[in-house]
């Protein structure tokens, strides 16, 4: 595991530890989230000397994008997304207008599995348009025993 790795798994692990501590807003989790995604697209791009540089611009890069779709998003949408992530099949979006913020929103739940200790959880892919420009998001969410969906950090 190259340096590059070990920051990215324990930038992760910090933010899963640190969501156990309080209450998470979105703004950083998507921050995180979208950090380690764009930290692997870089790392793949990116080819000798050059996959440090392209790792460190995708982890930079993911952050901002994670961190404005995590700030744009409110009520209106965590209620879509809780419906969607309910009753959707996989790989059926649900898109939605949200008035009060002026963004659309594309969410589809990608895969549906049951962990070890029996609850049930759905990975996610959204596209939020915000300004006309498009950003992307992944997540995990699981069912609480209130029958909510709390996203997740694995």
């Amino acid at each position: 595991m190259n340096k590059i790795s070990k920051t990215i798994a324990l930038t992760t692990a910090v933010a899963m530890l640190g969501g156990c501590a309080g209450q998470v807003t979105r703004e950083e989790s998507g921050s995180v989230m979208g950090a380690v995604v764009g930290g692997v697209v870089g790392n793949q791009i990116g080819g000798g000397k050059g996959k440090d540089l392209a790792t460190v611009i995708g982890v930079i890069a993911g952050a901002m994008a994670g961190a404005n779709i995590g700030r744009s998003l409110d009520k209106v949408d965590e209620m879509h997304a809780q419906r969607a992530l309910e009753y959707n099949q996989t790989n059926t979006p649900a898109v939605w207008h949200n008035p009060d913020k002026n963004h659309d929103v594309v969410f589809t739940p990608t895969r549906t599995f049951e962990t070890s200790d029996g609850r049930y959880c759905r990975e996610y892919q959204t596209e939020v348009k915000i300004g006309g420009r498009a950003e992307q998001g992944y997540g995990t969410a699981c069912r609480q025993p209130d029958g909510s969906w709390k996203m997740v950090n694995r």
